[in-house]
């Protein structure tokens, strides 16, 4: 099991860990510019895209668990339908956000309320990177799709290519030809559609004998595509709380000047870091998890459980231990602003204590994702924005101010964690048992 665990969470880890990387070094560029609102401003801008390409997000998590419960079962005609649902969506969605630019540019700067210079920045940035969204959403599907095939190499590959042309671009567009906030926008764009290319070289090359399957008229059935929009549904509404959060948490920090802005935009690096790390770990759980419930074999999806919460805890352990000791190096290196950095120090406890809280949530949403479990994932996440992480906040903000926001973040966390634990046998059992008639005791 650990074997079958780490050849599908390594190269996720480390396709992950390059998407972080990548933000991390446009702050570090935008850190070392004249002002501090290019950090702020930049942060500001994917912030928006987080919400619209999260919210889109089940054009990877859903497409996975199908995925992977077809390729269990055996039927790798369902698993070609499921992609060619889901890039139908994912280019219909893409369009969409392209035509409607200018409305949403104009909504997210009124509910986010920075200073003149960061959204001015933020604006310049935001109507470039838009034109990425067909690539961006096209490599969710496709992502997604190798994924559920247990083939975590391409993803691992397409993200790395993505990533390093990405950093090349912008250094040449931001240091050499001095775009700055729109360097970094190109730059993007570009590596997207780089990456776009190289997933459907791989598909065509290595995949080509399941074409034969291919069939819009069966994937536009009423009935699968009603059940892919149904797990689906779930996942959108349980993925807009999330980002409700995280938006929330940015529109706050703002409203407390560029230099906190800018300060949890680098504190938030550190998280983002840990996360997809982790999310190597829930990756290999959509995987196997998927699988077992396909197959329809409880004992394997008991121990894939165990195992992946072992690895993902042990490696939740490192990032707080490699932050408690190199928190402050991190982030000199993220930029040569010192009152930021003495700013962000005053807050670095909450993100030594992230990695620990936040690895259970991180983990259980995989199994759900795998066991296409979806409505238990909104249910806890819409309890935990809004019973739990609104309220932590405006109870505390009197006295505690961005110490409070960082209380309710980390609350926000800790009671996505033990709501899925807390729902996982009910949930995974009537998942799974829509498979076969049996109980999954004991998970």
């Amino acid at each position: 099991m650990n074997k079958k665990i780490l050849r599908l969470a390594i190269p996720n880890i480390i396709s992950n860990i390059s998407v972080p990387l990548l933000s991390m070094v446009d702050l570090m560029l935008m850190g070392h510019l004249e002002s501090e609102a290019y950090i702020g401003a930049v942060a500001l801008g994917g912030m928006i895209f987080n919400f619209i390409f999260w919210g889109l997000g089940f054009l990877r998590m859903g497409t996975t668990g199908f995925t992977a419960q077809a390729l269990g079962n055996r039927r790798l005609d369902e698993a070609l339908l499921v992609l060619t649902r889901a890039g139908g969506v994912a280019l219909l969605a893409a369009l969409v956000v392209i035509v409607l630019q200018i409305p949403i540019g104009w909504l997210s700067f009124q509910l986010i309320q920075g200073s003149a210079e960061v959204e001015q920045i933020a604006l310049s940035y935001f109507y470039i990177r838009i034109y990425a969204a067909p690539a961006a959403l096209g490599l969710y599907a496709l992502n997604g799709w190798f994924l559920g095939m247990q083939n975590a190499k391409a993803p691992m590959f397409i993200s790395i290519l993505v990533n390093i042309a990405n950093i090349g671009l912008n250094y040449w567009l931001v240091v050499k030809l001095g775009l700055k906030a729109e360097g970094v926008a190109i730059g993007t764009v570009i590596a997207q559609y780089l990456g776009l290319i190289a997933g459907i070289f791989i598909f065509v090359t290595r995949y080509r004998k399941l074409f034969k399957y291919f069939s819009v008229k069966k994937a536009v059935q009423k009935s699968d595509l009603w059940q892919f929009f149904k797990v689906n549904n779930d996942i959108f509404i349980r993925t807009l709380a999330l980002i409700t959060t995280f938006s929330f948490f940015y529109a706050e920090s703002a409203k407390f000047g560029n230099q906190m802005l800018a300060a949890n935009s680098l504190l938030m690096q550190f998280l983002s870091l840990m996360a997809y790390g982790i999310d190597g770990f829930a990756f290999a759980a959509e995987s196997l998890v998927g699988k077992a419930v396909g197959a329809r074999d409880a004992s394997l999806l008991k121990h894939t459980i165990r195992y992946i919460f072992r690895w993902g805890i042990g490696l939740a352990a490192l990032f707080s231990l490699t932050y408690a000791v190199a928190g402050k190096v991190i982030l000199q290196v993220l930029t040569n602003q010192a009152q930021v950095i003495e700013t962000a120090m005053n807050y670095i406890g909450w993100v030594i204590l992230a990695p620990l809280v936040n690895a259970f949530c991180f983990i259980w949403d995989g199994v759900y994702i795998g066991a296409t479990a979806s409505k238990a994932m909104r249910e806890t996440t819409l309890v935990a924005t809004f019973e739990v992480f609104l309220p932590a906040y405006y109870i505390t903000m009197a006295w505690g101010q961005n110490h409070s926001l960082w209380l309710a973040f980390t609350l926000f966390m800790v009671a996505r964690g033990v709501g899925l634990a807390q729902e996982a046998h009910y949930y995974i059992r009537i998942s799974s048992t829509n498979h076969r008639n049996a109980s999954y005791r004991g998970i």
